[in-house]
């Protein structure tokens, strides 16, 4: 595995507290946690990049500018929105679509080979996905709008990712630009269509953290991984995210542990496995 795929690898691991973090955030309207956790990350990254003297990379035409918020603002809030209107495991869960269709789209838009061996992969990491969801899940009435936005955002994520490959030339320290210009886009938003809420400690808490890993690091790891790396692979390996996501809640009491989560979590493991040992 080489370095790249590797960094991007650690966004994933960042990104598996996401719905923890998401769900200690909640009773935040969507668009006010969508800018204030950007707010955070953006800041933090602005810092990094002034300190390494790179405030040039922020120079950027507009076509990367549409690229890189659009995507981030498009699937944080989208994601954010999911987890307030249905039941957070469920659209969790669907969310992660996204590896899918990044590993399915790495053909036709990047021309990369596919092969059995990864296709099997992604087989068995969907069947994991699938089983979580399935066999026992719940899907109360009124929830379908929260279901389409977990859709939607997975497939804004897997475009952003895979179309990150066509701009290989924007620097990542571009994003702390991006990550700015989310969190003033989501702040007017929330002013034009949301009443504001004073967070409390938790939720002073969740925007810190979420800015500064699942928002904010994980971001940089990622356009690394998705720009230098085998999108392919991590297309697979993000499987894990929501078996480890699903864990992470089940040691807070959030969940049970049952069969559907260790079966699942087999599986997921299983179809990185096999992706991992493909070759080309």
């Amino acid at each position: 595995m080489s370095i790249s795929t590797l960094a991007g690898s650690g966004a994933l691991v960042l990104w598996a507290f996401l719905a923890l973090l998401a769900k200690m955030a909640s009773g935040m309207p969507v668009l006010q946690l969508t800018g204030m956790a950007f707010a955070v990350g953006g800041t933090l990254a602005l810092v990094v990049v002034v300190a390494r003297r790179r405030l040039a990379a922020l120079r950027q035409g507009p076509l990367a500018w549409l690229h890189g918020v659009g995507g981030l603002f498009g699937y944080h809030a989208l994601y954010f929105a999911a987890l307030a209107l249905a039941p957070a495991v469920e659209a969790n869960l669907l969310n992660y679509l996204w590896p899918l269709l990044i590993v399915l789209l790495s053909a036709p838009i990047l021309g990369l080979r596919l092969g059995p061996r990864r296709l099997a992969g992604v087989a068995l990491g969907f069947a994991g996905c699938a089983l979580l969801v399935g066999a026992g899940a719940s899907f109360p009435a009124g929830a379908g709008w929260g279901f389409a936005c977990a859709v939607a955002c997975a497939v804004v994520w897997a475009v952003y990712s895979v179309t990150s490959r066509r701009m290989a030339a924007v620097p990542t320290d571009a994003l702390a630009g991006f990550c700015i210009a989310t969190a003033l886009l989501s702040g007017a938003a929330h002013l034009v269509f949301e009443s504001t809420v004073m967070p409390d400690a938790a939720q002073w808490t969740a925007v810190l953290l979420l800015g500064a890993g699942p928002l904010g690091a994980a971001f940089f790891l990622w356009d690394e991984g998705m720009k230098r790396g085998d999108p392919r692979l991590l297309g697979t390996l993000a499987y894990a995210v929501p078996v480890a996501s699903t864990l992470l809640l089940v040691a807070v009491g959030e969940g049970a542990l049952d069969w559907r989560v260790a079966a699942a979590a087999v599986l997921v493991a299983g179809g990185g496995l096999l992706a991992a040992t493909a070759r080309g």
